[in-house]
């Protein structure tokens, strides 16, 4: 019999491949036919290894949730960037490859993330999701956050609702 260990931990230089395939699988799966096409390959091209091995040398606060030493999600987090809204911490993005989504692995990886956003005396929690992802619509409702504010995102002209999620 074989165990898989599930592991959250701190993101290294060298998980930078990883989080950029990650990145790359877990956006075009949450994002096709919401984010024009264009748009959405330059933002996904964008983040390549070199971008990521960079944030995370920049002492961004990056997680990675890993099954058995496969980084299969991420997570980004930091102050709240929104000025009006109270909370202190942000996850910027939280994201699993398609294949380990509705598992229970979002949520353990957003706990995580929460924790370590505490352990910095960040109280209280912002994190935005387009309107039109419904998965993550559904996962930031589920987790207990209150839809607080609204916002626009423009992708080659196209203008998307965003909703900001509160947790106290």
């Amino acid at each position: 019999m074989n165990t898989l260990t599930i592991d959250i931990r701190r993101a290294e230089p060298r998980d930078a491949d990883a989080i950029a395939g990650v990145h790359h699988e877990a956006w075009q799966g949450a994002y096709a036919g919401i984010i024009p096409y264009r748009a959405l390959t330059a933002m996904i091209n964008r983040r390549g290894t070199s971008w990521w091995g960079n944030a995370i040398r920049r002492a961004a606060s990056v997680l990675v949730i890993e099954i058995g030493g496969e980084v299969v999600g991420y997570a980004t987090l930091g102050r709240n960037r929104a000025r009006e809204l109270p909370q202190q911490g942000e996850i910027y993005e939280l994201y699993l490859k398609p294949e380990y989504q509705g598992i229970g692995l979002g949520g353990r990886l957003f706990a995580a993330a929460r924790e370590k956003l505490a352990t910095h005396g960040l109280s209280g929690l912002v994190v935005w999701a387009l309107e039109e992802n419904a998965n993550a619509i559904g996962f930031y409702t589920g987790a207990g956050g209150r839809d607080v504010a609204e916002g626009v995102e423009v992708f080659d002209q196209k203008a998307l609702r965003k909703v900001a999620f509160v947790w106290d």
